[in-house]
Formats: structure tokens, sequence, C-alpha cells
């Protein structure tokens, strides 16, 4: 194969995979996202017809309430409103309807041939039995049922949505219904013009794939001889260049993943291989060994577990940050064997986020301090309100340092970005230190609207 026709290939053939792959996302985002606003049109809808049904049902009762209230009993209050519920419609196909307790239909103005007769047992296209449906529903469910009943107007089964009540006394289950025909029609004009969409967008993106091939392929043409050395020139400077950009970036996730979890497990991998070494030989050792592989393997898992618990104080979420900081505090003082000292005069009203995890952090980065240089006994956490916002006091009785010196060093988070941090939340910082006293207190304002909260005089 030819220069030309090479670089025509590499050209043409990487274009048309990745059309195909843009074309294939398309697709399934347009049609995830179409079936996610059907499903939101459809039920939009839906609340609304149930409102609807609500309000002619409690139109109905409001009708036939002075017969109920006072003809318990009575055959002739309850003939009258029967009567009086067949001559209420509204729509083409909205009317009410009225069973027994035992699922004898005592009313239909438009299906006059059910009145009278036992429909417990009868079930709908589905294989649903509509009328003990509606019975449950009704004496304890929501009231709603949807099934399939002759719609009367164009005699066609249909997809019904009901709202039935019980009126006690009489032993009745009065509703009515919202045929869902305008639902159906609502969810698949919007599935058809997310498929129209996607046909549309199908053509103009296989335009354009056609265009750029034709000016792929008939740039390739025109090029001469010196144009391919020239090419070929710079495409090994280029693939040289990729390749040495390879090995730098394969170099700097090799040492990321080496320095970390990459270690452990290789060293659980090779206990593992030992292991099963030892058993195939029947070495009594085979059994210690695996349970040592599988020690590490559990302390491989906490130190994943304790990389994702840094990454985002998930405390905070679960138990607001006076507790999250109790609980760090419990766990500092587990692990560290020092006595810690946590004063909460907080309210439990929840503080903005940003807030929130900025003293959860500062906490954390604090402990971690005390923990590695302090050599402290004792440490003192404060978390208060004062007029001008949240108050966090951390202190530790250990050796002290001098704070211009350490701030200004490099490296970590430390407590030069600790004060940062609290600069841009528009809070004040102060730091003392001395051999056996060291102090940190952090001031952090809150919006008015969560002074009240707060138990803050705003």
């Amino acid at each position: 194969m030819q220069l030309k026709h090479k670089i025509v290939a590499l050209g043409i053939l990487p274009m048309l995979l990745a059309v195909a792959v843009i074309c294939a996302l398309v697709i399934v985002q347009n049609q995830r996202l179409g079936e996610q606003q059907a499903q939101l049109i459809e039920s939009a809808i839906l609340s609304s017809k149930r409102a609807e049904l609500k309000n002619y049902v409690a139109l109905a009762l409001s009708v036939i309430a002075p017969l109920h209230a006072g003809g318990r009993g009575d055959a002739r209050a309850q003939r009258q409103a029967l009567e009086t519920l067949a001559k209420i419609n509204f729509g083409q196909d909205g009317y009410f309807f009225v069973y027994d307790a035992k699922g004898r239909n005592l009313m239909h103005p438009r299906q006059a041939e059910l009145v009278g007769k036992d429909l417990w047992s009868m079930t709908d296209a589905h294989g649903l039995p509509a009328v003990q449906a509606l019975l449950k529903s009704a004496t304890s469910g929501d009231g709603f049922q949807r099934y399939a009943w002759r719609k009367p107007s164009s005699g066609q089964e249909t997809d019904k949505l009901a709202y039935v009540v019980m009126l006690e006394g009489w032993g009745w289950m009065l509703g009515t219904g919202i045929y869902l025909e305008d639902v159906e029609r609502a969810t698949s004009q919007v599935r058809a013009e997310v498929e129209g969409g996607i046909f549309t967008t199908m053509w103009a993106i296989a335009s354009v794939a056609l265009i750029a091939v034709l000016l792929v392929f008939g740039g390739g043409l025109t090029l001469s001889i010196e144009e391919h050395r020239l090419a070929d020139s710079r495409l090994q400077a280029l693939n040289q260049r990729l390749i040495s950009l390879q090995e730098e970036e394969r170099s700097r996730v090799s040492r990321e993943l080496h320095d970390g979890i990459s270690q452990l497990l290789v060293s659980i991998k090779f206990q593992f291989e030992l292991a099963e070494h030892e058993l195939e030989t029947g070495s009594a050792s085979g059994l210690a060994t695996l349970r040592q592989a599988t020690e590490r393997l559990g302390g491989a898992i906490g130190e994943i577990r304790r990389i994702s618990h840094d990454l985002r104080p998930s405390l905070l979420d679960t138990l607001g940050l006076p507790a999250a900081i109790g609980q760090l505090a419990t766990e500092f003082e587990q692990r560290c064997g020092l006595a810690v000292i946590y004063r909460n005069r907080l309210a439990a009203a929840q503080l903005p986020d940003a807030t929130a995890v900025a003293l959860f952090r500062i906490v954390q980065e604090a402990l971690t301090n005390i923990e590695r240089h302090a050599r402290a006994s004792t440490v003192h956490i404060d978390l208060d309100a004062d007029a001008l916002g949240v108050q966090l006091r951390v202190q530790d009785d250990g050796v002290g340092f001098n704070p211009r010196k350490i701030e200004q060093m490099p490296g970590g988070i430390g407590l030069r970005n600790i004060r940062e941090r609290v600069e841009h939340l528009g809070g004040q910082f102060s730091l003392s230190s001395n051999s056996g006293q060291t102090g940190m207190r952090v001031l952090l304002p809150v919006p008015a609207s969560r002074a009240a909260e707060l138990s803050l005089p705003t």
C-alpha cells in the first residue's frame, strides 16, 4: 500500500470508528432521555387526573350528602341518590358508578345491562379482577385503581384510572374514572419525536462524516512525493513524541500506584501464591500463610475505605457537624491513646455545607498535626456559636512550635491551607503556641437566615 493510501486510511478509519461510537452514544442517550421525558409526562398527567378525580368524587358526595346523612337505611333515599348520581356527567365519557360491598353493580349510567349483576369475578383484558381491586382500593388503599374497561364512546377496551370511596352506612362503593388514551397518545408522541430526532441526528452525523471522508480522501490524492516524504518525517517524529509521552505517563501512573495500594496488593498476591504452593506440597504452614494473607487483604480493604472516607466526610451527611466531630474525636482518642475533651454548644440546626465541610476538615488537620508533632497528652475541642458565627477552638498541651515558621514551610495541607480555607469563607483564624499549650481559633460567619436556627443573635 502506498504512503498516501496509508495516510488516507489512517485518517478515515479512526474517524469512521469515532463516528460510529458517537452515533451509538447519541442513540442510547436520546432513547434514555426520551423514556425519562415520557415517564415524567405520564406522571404529571396522572397526577393531574388523580386530583381531577378526587374533585369529581367530592362533588358527587356533596350532592348526595343530604340524602346520605338523613337517610341511612332508607331505600327511598338510596334510590333517589342513585338516580341523582346517574344524571351527573362530565366530558364525553365521564360518569359515576356504584357497587355494593359484594361486587353487585347498583348503578351504571352508560352500561345499563350491568345494573343488578354480580361482577365480583369479572376480569379485565389483563386478567385483573377489576371490581375486587376497586373495593380493595376503596377500603384499604388510597382509592385509586388502574384497570381496563370498555369505553362507551368507542366500544373499545381501554386503560382507565378510577377513584373510589366507601359510603359508610349504606355499604356502597362510589367512584368515577378517566380513560387514559390521552396519556398513551402523549407518551407515544414523545417517543415518536425522540425517534425522529435520532433519525435527523444520524443523517446530520452521516453527512458530516461523508464530507470529512471526501475531504480526507481528496487531500490524500493531491499529495506530492515531497509532501509524502515530509508527512512521513513528521509522522515519525509525532510517533516518537507520542511514545515518549506515553512512557512518561506510564511512569507517572506507575509511581502513584506503586506508592499506595499497589504495594500492599502485590504482597497479598505473593502470600496467596505462597499459601497455594504450601498447601499443594502439604506443608503445615500453608494455612497460617493463607490466614496472614487474608488479614493483609482486610487491611487493604480498610485502607481503601479510609481513602474513600477521606475524600468526602460522609459523617456530615448522616450525623451533622457536631456528631461528626464527636465521632472524629472518639476515633482519634482510641487510635492515639490521648485524652480528648469535646464540648459542643452548637444547636442541632444544619450549617451551610461549605461551612460544615471546612470545620470538619480543619479538625481533621489539627488532630493529624497533634498526632504527628505535638507529643501531647490532652486535647480540647470546643464547638460554639456567638454573635458573629460558628466558632471552633482546638487546644493541646504539647511541645509547641513557631507558628510563623511552620506556616511558611512547603508541602502538605498545613496551617497555611487552613488559613486560606477560612479566609475564603470570610472567616477569622488565629493561632498561638508555646511549650505546654497550643491553641487554634476559627470563626466562620453564618447567613442571617440560619442565625436563628443556631441560636445566634442577628
